[in-house]
C-alpha cells in the first residue's frame, strides 16, 4: 500500500508547493515514519492524508531551519490538509513520467523512479543495484537537480513532448524488469523484487494509457518472461536454460493475461520493439514442449526486430533462431557480423560456444564457454557457462 500511495504522495505535495525535489525528501521520510508506526498504532482513517500531512510538516521544518527561504514559509504553514483523502485526482503518472525526463541517465532515470515512484529507500535500491548506499543517495539527489536545472514543471506533459517523454518512460521500466529477471551481478540469478516492482509500474502506465500499444507491449513481454520464474532456477539456485524447463512449472495466469495484452496491443495496428519481443516470447510460452516452438515464426519476428531497431544483441538472437530453424553452420555466420561490436562481451562468446557445441565442434566450444564465463559479472551464469565447458571436455561415454 505504501508503495501505491508513495507516488500519489509525492504529486499532492509536489503540485503544492511547486518544489518537486523537497517534497521527494520529505515523502520518503514520511514513508519511512509509516512503515515503523503503523504496525504498531494501526492504520489510519486516512491513509493518504496522513502520509501527506506528514510530509508537510517535515518540509515546514526543513524550510524554517533555512533562512533564505523564509518567505516561503507563510505560504507553508496556511496550507491546511484535507481531512480526506481526494479520491479524484492521482498524480502518479505524472510523478513518473518527470522521474523518467530524457535529460536523465537510465540509471539515474530507475534510481528516482525506484524511489519517488517505487517507494523504496536508497539503502533498499542501492542493495538491488549491489552499489554502496552513499553512490546512490548521489545519483538520486543528482537526478533531482538535473530535473531541477531543465526547468520541468510538475505537470504531465502533452503532444509530441509526452510521447517523447512515454519512450524513456518505457525505457526506464524495461531496463528495471531486466535487472530483475536476469541480473547483471551478484550471486542469485535474478532479483523478483525488482521485477515486480517494474510490472506494477507498468501496470500503472498501461492503466493511464491504455490504448498506448507499446506500454500493452512492454506488460505483455514482462508477463510471459515472469511466468517462467518457478522454473527458471533449481534447488540449488542454478540456472536452468529454457529448453530444459519443467513448464508445468509456468505461471499459466500470467502466460493468459500476456497473450491478452499482446492481441490488444496488436489490434491498434502500430507495432513496436516491445510488442515484437512480447510476440517472441508468446511463441515460446505458447509451445507445450521445447521441441514443439515454431522457430521459423520467431525467425521472422527476430528480423522484424532487427529492422525496427538496429541492436547487435538482436542479431545474436537472431543467430540462435537460425541454428534451431537452419542449422548452426548458417547461424556462425550471422553470429561473426556483430563480433567487431559485441565479440568481447560473455553473450557473444556464449552464443558462439553454443552454436560450435550444436555443430559438434566440442573442443572450439569449451574454449569459447569458459571465456565467457570469465567475462560473466553473474555469479549464477558463470557457474552455468563453467559447468558446460566441463561437460564438453569430458564427455560422457
Amino acid at each position: 500500500m505504501l508503495r501505491t500511495l508513495a507516488p500519489q504522495v509525492v504529486g499532492i505535495v509536489s503540485r503544492r508547493f511547486g518544489d518537486f525535489d523537497s517534497a521527494e525528501d520529505a515523502v520518503q521520510e514520511a514513508l519511512l515514519v509509516a512503515a515503523r508506526r503503523w504496525p504498531v498504532d494501526g492504520l489510519p482513517d486516512e491513509p493518504r492524508a496522513w502520509l501527506v500531512t506528514t510530509a508537510s510538516r517535515r518540509l515546514v521544518d526543513l524550510w524554517r531551519s533555512d533562512a533564505a527561504r523564509r518567505e516561503r514559509e507563510a505560504r507553508v504553514i496556511a496550507w491546511e490538509v484535507p481531512a480526506h483523502d481526494a479520491v479524484d485526482h492521482d498524480d502518479s503518472l505524472t510523478v513518473l513520467f518527470l522521474c523518467c525526463h530524457p535529460s536523465l541517465t537510465p540509471a539515474s532515470a530507475i534510481a528516482l523512479t525506484l524511489r519517488a515512484v517505487g517507494g523504496l529507500t536508497t539503502a533498499e535500491i542501492a542493495q538491488a543495484f549491489l552499489v554502496p548506499e552513499a553512490t546512490m543517495a548521489q545519483r538520486i539527489s543528482r537526478a533531482k537537480a538535473t530535473i531541477r536545472a531543465s526547468g520541468a514543471g510538475f505537470r504531465m506533459p502533452s503532444g509530441a513532448d509526452r510521447e517523447e517523454r512515454a519512450r524513456s518512460v518505457l525505457h526506464v521500466l524495461y531496463l528495471v524488469f531486466n535487472e530483475g529477471y536476469a541480473s547483471t551481478h551478484g550471486d542469485t540469478l535474478q532479483r523478483t523484487s525488482l521485477s515486480r516492482e517494474a510490472i506494477r509500474l507498468t501496470r500503472m502506465l498501461v492503466d493511464g494509457s491504455p490504448d498506448h500499444p507499446e506500454a500493452l507491449g512492454l506488460l505483455s513481454l514482462m508477463l510471459l518472461l515472469e511466468a517462467r520464474t518457478p522454473a527458471r532456477s533449481d534447488a540449488s539456485g542454478a540456472l536452468v536454460p529454457l529448453p530444459d524447463q519443467d513448464r508445468s512449472r509456468w505461471d499459466v495466469s500470467l502466460v493468459a493475461e500476456g497473450l491478452d495484452l499482446l492481441g490488444r496491443a496488436m489490434a491498434l495496428g502500430a507495432v513496436g520493439e516491445y510488442q515484437l519481443q512480447a510476440a517472441i516470447a508468446a511463441v515460446h510460452d505458447r509451445a507445450p514442449t521445447a521441441a514443439d516452438t515454431d522457430w521459423d515464426e520467431i525467425l521472422s519476428l527476430y528480423v522484424l526486430l532487427e529492422q525496427v531497431t538496429g541492436n547487435p544483441v538482436v542479431t545474436l538472437n537472431r543467430a540462435v533462431a537460425v541454428a534451431m530453424a537452419q542449422g548452426p553452420e548458417a547461424a556462425l555466420a550471422v553470429v561473426d557480423e556483430v563480433e567487431d561490436r559485441l565479440g568481447t562481451t560473455h553473450r557473444w562468446l556464449a552464443v558462439r560456444g553454443q552454436l560450435l557445441e550444436m555443430a559438434g565442434d566440442a573442443g572450439p566450444a569449451a574454449d569459447l564457454l569458459d571465456r565467457a564465463a570469465a567475462t560473466a559479472t553473474n555469479e549464477a551464469e558463470r557457474r552455468h557457462l563453467a559447468a558446460r565447458a566441463a561437460r564438453l571436455r569430458s564427455p560422457q561415454p
